[in-house]
């Protein structure tokens, strides 16, 4: 093989990859714990796939985080997913792809009225860029109650899953 044949050849395959590693996480949710609905065979766990997530009323959130500017967040409501499982306790713990986990409480979400977003300023959000979805509360508009490193763990991101206790 020609030099120039081993380079498109190379090419032609790092070109292949590019879309997976830019492309979003599959934008699913897994919902298992105290809830009233289940999907799977076992009847332990809802699995919310992006066609659900996506019919859920998007709401949005225009506010500043620790890790980004200002930008307006996209995605339904937590209490909205919440509801659509039927959660029968207030204790939800989120699970990230990196088996991060931090516990919210689904009351307080509620009154600030957080969202799963999983858009930033319109563009999907990735695996790189927080995604599939970020816990997003209107920071700016509750600074004294949303500031510091207390309200900073409630902002999770890359999550794929709740229990709910």
């Amino acid at each position: 093989m020609t030099q120039q044949r081993v380079l498109r050849t190379l090419a032609a395959s790092l070109l292949a990859w590019l879309p997976f590693a830019a492309s979003a996480a599959p934008l699913a949710l897994d919902v298992q714990g105290m809830i009233g609905r289940t999907n799977d065979a076992d009847h332990g766990v809802y699995h919310i796939s992006e066609a659900e997530l996506l019919k859920l009323p998007v709401h949005t959130i225009t506010t500043s985080t620790t890790w980004t500017p200002k930008s307006t967040f996209s995605g339904p409501l937590l209490g909205d997913v919440l509801k659509l499982v039927d959660a029968r306790a207030d204790d939800i713990e989120l699970r990230t792809i990196d088996d991060y986990s931090y516990t919210v409480s689904a009351k307080e979400a509620e009154r600030y009225g957080a969202i799963l977003a999983y858009s930033r300023n319109g563009v999907r959000l990735t695996v790189s860029n927080f995604g599939p979805l970020f816990l997003i509360y209107p920071r700016d508009a509750y600074p004294s109650e949303l500031s510091g490193s207390a309200a900073e763990a409630k902002f999770v991101w890359q999550i794929k899953a709740m229990v709910v206790k």
